[in-house]
């Protein structure tokens, strides 16, 4: 596996949430790709901890040799266990 540190980051998505790109995230790093996310907004009304909508978003990126494999598992549905059902009322 190449090192993360050696190599530049790019972006491979742009997410409008900061929770939608933490998600992003943790499913690149399940598969054992380092992933990163950043946003746009990190001054202003919003600030660095704002996880809603943004208007310019937020970038996944991860090391440049990982960038074809993540563009593959995002494009992947993503499937559920069998043991996960409908919440009890």
């Amino acid at each position: 596996m190449p090192s993360a540190e050696r190599h530049a980051w790019v972006a491979v998505a742009n997410l409008g949430t900061g929770w939608e790109a933490d998600l992003m995230v943790l499913r690149l790093e399940v598969e054992n790709i380092p992933a990163r996310a950043r946003g746009n907004d990190l001054v202003g009304i919003f600030g660095p901890g704002f996880q809603g909508a943004s208007p310019r978003g937020y970038f996944v990126e991860v090391p440049v040799p990982y960038a074809a494999r993540a563009r593959a598992v995002m494009a992947r549905p993503v499937e559920l266990p069998d043991d996960v059902g409908e919440p009890e009322l």
